[in-house]
């Protein structure tokens, strides 16, 4: 399986993805997909350099579909490890101008807590496609 491997600076979002993350629907295609259930929220990573060239990579073509029920937005799912220890995937909200230089991380635990992250800490995100 090819592999794509990004690094991001972490950074706090909106809180938007809590909401998300907790949807009856989202959780449970998670779970079929992934094996895990996703903790509440995501880690936010800010990407540079390279790693925003290679984020137009991961299309639907390679991805996972989290399809909604009516009126909500789609989503891409990737597997993925964080920092090669934690199992965890990527959430690519399928809206309009969603920035390219940003990945949502989902994972059944706390991410900033698991891995002792902050905001503009340095990590390394293992893709799988």
């Amino acid at each position: 399986m090819p592999i794509l491997k990004f690094k991001g600076e972490v950074f706090s979002g909106k809180g938007e993805a809590k909401t998300f993350t907790a949807l009856p629907w989202a959780k449970a295609q998670m779970k079929t997909e992934l094996g895990f259930v996703p903790h509440s929220g995501t880690l936010n990573l800010k990407l540079f350099g390279r790693s925003t060239r290679l984020r137009r990579l991961l299309s639907g073509d390679e991805g996972f579909e989290l399809i909604p029920p009516q009126g909500c937005c789609r989503g891409l799912l990737f597997e993925a490890w964080l920092r090669g220890i934690v199992k965890c995937a990527v959430v690519i909200p399928q809206v309009q101008n969603y920035p390219i230089d940003v990945l949502e991380v989902v994972a059944p635990v706390n991410l900033r807590n698991r891995l002792d992250l902050r905001d503009g800490d340095t990590v390394q995100l293992d893709v799988i496609l």
